[in-house]
Formats: C-alpha cells, structure tokens, sequence
C-alpha cells in the first residue's frame, strides 16, 4: 500500500537525480574543453590576428589589456598574420575605447595603421560582430584569437558562430591569470555552457544592456 503511495514520489526523485547529474556532467565536460584550449598554442599560418579586448587605462592599455597586445606583436612579427584586429569599447564615461588604444600601442610598435583593423563591442559576442565584417570584407577569415587562456574557448567558438576559422593564441603572462583564476574558469563554464544550448547571440543581449560601440579611432 505505502509503496504504491511514494512510488510516484520515488520516480520523480530518480528523474530529478538523474537531470541534475547529467547537468553536472556537461558543466564538468565544458570546463575540461576550456581548460585544454587554454592551454593549446597553434603554431600555424593565419590570415589575420584578432585581440579580444579588455580595460584601458584612460588612453593607455591596462596591463592585462597590454600583455594581449605584446602576444599579438609576437604572432605578427614571426610573420604568422599580416593583419591585425583589434576589439572593445569604452564603459560610460570613457574619453577613449578599447580597440582604438589597442591600435595606437600596435602602431607605435612598429604595426603600420593600414595594417590594423579596429572594432568595438560591448562583450566577446559584439567584440566579433564589430570585426568580422572588417575582417571578411579583406577576405580575412583565417584568424587566431589572442585573449586570456580561461577566455580562448568561448573567443574561438563565436568566431566560429559568425563565419571565421579560429586558432588559439592564449596569453600565458596576464596578470589577470594571477587573481582568483578558478571564478573566471567557473564564470567561462557557465556561459559556454549556456551560450551553446540558446545561441551565443542571445546569451549578449541578454547580458549587455548597451548598444555596439564602433569606435572611430579614439
């Protein structure tokens, strides 16, 4: 009789274990994914470097900002790449925006401006949105992705979701590798996890409330 009556109840825990566990699992798979692309150096030719930008210092990159700039020097100066794009806006307030400082420290390090393709955005998706229009109107479409080793998985798979073919190019010395590292391996998971089941597109404008910024050089 009482097993009759917690049969249903029983059922509906197994159900609930078993999603959950299965949650977890894919959760566990997708940080293992980021960790190993993190750690995975491409040595091949490419058509066109993309730094994925992050915080300026009021015109001059922030030492995260700068050590994505100097690993792309690095690729481009082995002759890798012979185009360079740069990524990011600027947060309210800010006189200058992420790609443009990133352009004028390239320039100044021997890159010519003809040479240097500058987007905008808000967010990794945007980042993207901004250069890949850029990028495919030069017929650029072999690119490698410089960012943060914890950032590499989810760079190359939007570039992959907006017509690129992505190789890794993560930055070993950023400072930001030093501090707390694990949330931001936890935070990738979360939104790679995510962002592959409703669209990398929709994850963005569900997280960003601002519009693209396309700078003009600033």
């Amino acid at each position: 009789m009482f097993g009759l009556i917690f049969a249903p109840l029983r059922l509906a825990i197994k159900i609930v274990t078993t999603i959950l566990a299965i949650i977890v699992l894919y959760f566990v798979f997708t940080f293992v994914q980021i960790w190993l692309t993190g750690r995975t150096h491409s040595t091949s030719q490419a058509q066109a470097i993309v730094v994925f930008g992050t915080t300026e210092n009021n015109g001059k990159p922030s030492q995260e900002l700068r050590a994505r700039l100097d690993e792309a020097l690095v690729v481009y100066r082995a002759g890798r790449a012979p185009w360079i794009a740069v990524t990011g806006g600027n947060r309210p307030g800010d006189v200058f925006t992420e790609a443009g400082v990133s352009a004028k420290y390239l320039e100044a390090h021997g890159v010519p401006k003809s040479r240097i393709l500058v987007g905008g955005g808000s967010d990794t998706w945007q980042n993207v949105q901004t250069v890949a229009p850029l990028l495919k109107a030069h017929r650029l479409y072999n690119v490698i992705t410089v960012t943060d080793p914890f950032h590499e998985y989810r760079a190359m798979a939007i570039a992959s979701s907006q017509g690129l073919s992505p190789v890794p190019s993560p930055v070993e010395n950023s400072p930001t590798i030093k501090h707390s590292l694990w949330r931001y391996y936890l935070k990738e998971s979360l939104e790679v996890g995510v962002g592959r089941i409703i669209g990398y597109g929709r994850l963005s404008s569900w997280t960003t409330s601002t519009h693209i910024s396309i700078p003009s050089g600033g």
